[in-house]
């Protein structure tokens, strides 16, 4: 029998647990924003008149655009941190960089999959913040060597302070 594989899980690692990765902020969402994500989601189909008809919309919905479910405010720029950040988003250190530690030195990642709750409506005029946390490191052994799985948990708030989603997305380095 074996011993056991020595950790990937630093102390520090697990010191930052429950810390905050990142933060961003929107710029308002428009009925133009809601209107051309739902053509994209829906293509080559028409989307439902409730995305797209402003004249429907005020009839039927009393002039409230709810953009889908999944509509994400920060497919494009964000106003808070403001232009486009310059990080190297391929490097699999990132997370504990961003983090102030370093990270377990691994070579490879890939993603290991998004769960979304939904909680609420985003509407025309909302402004959305993105916190983002560390919410856990597992690992476990694999026919390439140890995996590290790395799940960040992210809660999306609207300017009155209601959740409108929480995404937990998952990593996997090895």
């Amino acid at each position: 029998m074996s011993a056991p594989a020595s950790t990937l899980i630093s102390e520090a690692m697990a010191g930052k647990i429950g810390a905050e990765v990142s933060r961003r902020v929107s710029f308002p969402v428009s009925a133009s924003d809601i209107r051309k994500w739902a053509m994209a989601v829906y293509y080559p189909k028409h989307p439902p008149r409730r995305y797209w008809d402003a004249e429907h919309i005020e009839r039927e919905l009393g002039g409230r655009w709810v953009a889908p479910h999944e509509f994400n405010p920060f497919a494009w720029m964000t106003a808070d941190p403001s232009g486009f950040p310059e990080v190297d988003r391929l490097d699999p250190d990132l997370l504990e960089k961003t983090l102030g530690i370093d990270g377990p030195g691994l070579r490879f990642q890939l993603n290991g999959g998004l769960d979304v709750e939904y909680r609420g409506d985003i509407v025309a005029g909302d402004v959305i913040t993105a916190v983002r946390v560390l919410d856990g490191y597992t690992e476990r052994s694999g026919r390439l060597g140890q995996m590290l799985f790395t799940t960040n948990l992210e809660t999306w708030t609207n300017q009155r302070d209601e959740i409108v989603q929480v995404r937990r997305q998952t990593g996997i380095r090895y």
